[in-house]
């Protein structure tokens, strides 16, 4: 049997992260894995903190680890720990340490960075409509500076799945 590869779509809020994770699952016929923070947040009373960052990044790779077994050829996970450790240096200037190491450990065959090029869409849980193209740019140099490959995605609507599965076709088959 050969190996699942591990997809990462990832990028700052309203980019259709969501979207995309579940549209490409849907095309390749596999599993996907659903963003654990909005599941995590919902069940919040009140604000959440540095250790529910911590919580949501151990819920992250445990619903990764059990969608792997119903993955076929691809696994397409909707945000990532980049994801937690930029909203972390962000909101609380500090990054725990286990996610840091974990960031490293367990990478993803190719990273999907979504573009800003969608319109803002509001959502209780998104907090920075105004910052998007400053966490692009962020996101951009994490991927950058921890070397792992990724490709952005843009367009709207058909447009930016079309683009997507070309991408993950050429890179994986060529």
């Amino acid at each position: 049997m050969s190996r699942i590869r591990k997809v990462a779509i990832t990028g700052p809020e309203s980019t259709g992260k969501s979207w995309l994770t579940r549209r490409l699952a849907d095309f390749y016929g596999t599993a996907f894995v659903p963003e654990y923070a909005r599941e995590y947040i919902d069940k919040l009373r009140g604000e959440y903190g540095k250790q529910d960052l911590y919580q949501i990044a151990c819920g992250q790779l445990e619903k990764e680890k059990q969608a792997l077994s119903a993955a076929k050829q691809f696994l397409f996970c909707d945000t990532e720990l980049l994801v937690i450790k930029i909203w972390s240096l962000h909101a609380f200037g500090e990054c725990h340490p286990w996610i840091l190491s974990q960031i490293e450990q367990n990478t993803y065959d190719l990273y999907l960075l979504c573009d800003i090029d969608l319109p803002w869409e509001p959502d209780p849980q998104r907090e920075h409509p105004h910052m998007r193209k400053y966490f692009f740019e962020w996101y951009k140099r994490e991927l950058d500076s921890y070397g792992f490959t990724y490709r952005m995605v843009s367009g709207s609507g058909e447009e930016r799945i079309q683009k997507a599965v070309e991408i993950v076709h050429d890179y994986f088959i060529g």
